[in-house]
């Protein structure tokens, strides 16, 4: 089989082929003469060529080494010659010029020496003839040699085809996501939201996705129905993340037939920019709000995009961190939420971005109504709580001798720990608030608003970008882990209280552990140890994190003899009386 796919094509062109010297041979008296005659009729017919053979023959280079070369070179110039072809004339004269030379090759496709020219005909023609189309996507060995500009042709009529090409690296994409949230590096400084957006572009798979679609508008769409498909499916916002990433991918590469298009594509530059910075300024902030107000009655479904786009985590990340740096300048500027134009746009952002599922999933495209009492109530709360620190401060400053040491407020609103549960919006600043006071290494804050997490909107204190972002805090508050008030709060209160439903903070717990162990008492310890056994319904991920945890923890145990080394090496101390007043 493999000897008549080498010829495959060539009778059809009035060629010989093996086959046909096969049976010349069988059928000859005379077979040397028969040799040499084929010989004659197919070898290069040059006369030049007949008196220098021979030359060649003296110095032992077979014949097929030298047919090969010519060969090897022709087929280099040809390629040269069709990309050549490609570019130079009018339009309708060069295409014409390609599509005669198809339809002469193409029976030649499968013949592995000659394949790279055909394909390399396909490849320059904006429109392959839907008949040798069609013969590509039915042999798979063709469909996979053949180039990516010929297979988008293909791919814009079968959706069904793009999908599986297009599917796995959407999995590969979800995956990566996850693995970076999970990753057993904790750092404050290095986190999820830590590589700029231009970082994130270059990515595999946003490159392979970007390179597939080239500057086909149809095969865009088709990726961005996709997306809203699988995040519709699964809740999943990396997909919200994808949708940003592909659009300003396309945008770098000057893509002007797809961006032009796209009626997300100001917006979602300009955000870009606010999330490369991490802060929505002013004159940005202006720009959004222009975008937001210039949606046109009968256009409302692009809300429906911009809700994507603003559902990104990058996004949200951004909108959350802009939000609470406003309500500490307001604090110093004794200014209510309400009278700021800038928050109340963020919150409007916020909004929308939380509510793009519903949006997507109702089909009712239009901003979803903001709640007066989460401006009214709940942020001049927060900023409350920021006055408490302030004031607390203040008073430690202050000489003590009439008084003695105001306590830190211990106790949170009933209304804060209410809004958690019930308002999306609420909660997202609620929990960026405590993300905030944690990398201030503020304890006093944190462990009285910690509680207030147990109960959240949606969960959302238990979900992994939140998580990844506290454990990566909680590295500044490592000496406080020495403390049982402080662990008890953290673990027994909070984290062990979801381990069981929850096997995401399971992991999340573990891995906090694994980074901080050396800082937990011992006793303290062996109590999690015990907590934190995987059950029989754990999944791999928890059983091996806490095998990880067992093995360190095994390493810090000193071994006997060291033990008994140990006091051996110290001189007794003298006893000294502790003074009565203790």
């Amino acid at each position: 089989p493999g000897r008549v796919v080498m010829y495959a094509g060539l009778q059809e062109l009035g060629v010989a082929n093996g086959e046909d010297l096969k049976e010349t041979l069988t059928n000859c008296t005379e077979p040397l003469k028969a040799i040499e005659q084929f010989q004659t009729e197919n070898g290069v017919l040059l006369p030049s060529l007949q008196s220098a053979l021979p030359f060649l023959d003296l110095h032992g280079t077979p014949r097929l080494e030298f047919h090969q070369s010519v060969f090897d070179e022709l087929r280099e110039k040809l390629l040269e010659r069709v990309s050549a072809i490609a570019l130079e004339g009018k339009v309708e004269e060069r295409y014409k010029k390609l599509e005669d030379l198809l339809e002469k090759s193409f029976s030649l496709v499968k013949m592995p020496s000659i394949q790279p020219v055909v394909m390399c005909v396909m490849k320059h023609l904006p429109k392959v003839p839907e008949k040798k189309l069609k013969l590509v996507m039915a042999d798979k060995d063709l469909y996979k040699a053949c180039a990516v500009e010929v297979k988008r042709q293909i791919w814009q009529d079968n959706q069904a085809l793009f999908g599986d090409e297009v599917s796995p690296l959407l999995k590969q994409y979800i995956l990566e996501k996850e693995n970076i949230l999970f990753s057993n590096d904790i750092s404050v400084l290095h986190n999820f939201f830590s590589p700029s957006p231009k970082t994130r572009r270059q990515g595999e798979v946003v490159q392979k996705l970007t390179q597939m679609i080239g500057k086909n508008v149809k095969l865009y769409d088709m990726v961005l129905q996709f997306l809203r498909t699988l995040f519709l499916r699964t809740r999943n916002v990396h997909y919200c993340t994808l949708r940003a990433e592909l659009l300003m991918s396309l945008h770098d590469l000057e893509i002007s037939e797809i961006c032009t298009v796209d009626p997300c594509h100001k917006f979602t530059w300009c955000l870009d920019a606010c999330i490369r910075e991490k802060f929505v300024d002013n004159k940005r902030a202006r720009e959004l709000q222009g975008f937001l107000d210039g949606v046109k009655k009968g256009q409302e479904q692009v809300l429906g995009d911009l809700s994507m786009i603003l559902c990104d985590p990058f996004a949200i990340n951004t909108l959350a961190l802009s939000t609470i740096r406003h309500l500490q300048d307001l604090v110093g500027q004794e200014t209510l939420p309400r009278e700021s134009p800038d928050l109340l746009l963020l919150l409007r952002m916020l909004s929308l971005g939380q509510g793009a599922w519903d949006m997507i999933d109702s089909q009712v495209f239009k901003e979803p109504k903001m709640e007066a009492e989460l401006i009214t109530k709940f942020l001049p709360m927060l900023m409350s709580f920021v006055v408490d620190d302030h004031t607390f401060n203040v008073d430690q400053k202050l000489p003590s001798e009439e008084k003695g040491p105001i306590p830190y407020p211990s106790t949170i609103p009933e209304a804060f720990t209410k809004f958690l549960q019930e308002n999306r919006i609420a909660c997202e600043i609620g929990l960026y608030y405590i993300l905030h006071i944690t990398k201030q290494r503020n304890k006093n804050a944190f462990l009285r608003l910690l509680p207030a997490l147990v109960e959240t909107f949606s969960d959302l204190a238990f979900s992994d970008i939140f998580l990844h972002l506290l454990t990566g805090n909680l590295t500044l508050l490592g000496d406080e882990f020495a403390l049982d008030e402080f662990c008890t709060s953290l673990f027994d209160s909070f984290f062990l209280a979801a381990c069981s439903r929850k096997e995401n903070v399971h992991r999340h717990v573990l891995r906090l552990l694994l980074h901080l162990h050396h800082k937990v008492a011992p006793a303290k310890l062996e109590s999690l140890q015990k907590a934190l056994e995987p059950t029989k319904q754990s999944g791999e991920a928890v059983k091996e994190l806490y095998n990880q945890l067992i093995e360190k923890l095994e390493l810090r145990k000193p071994s006997p003899a060291e033990v008994t080394e140990t006091p051996t090496m110290e001189l007794p101390l003298p006893t000294v009386p502790t003074p009565a007043s203790r």
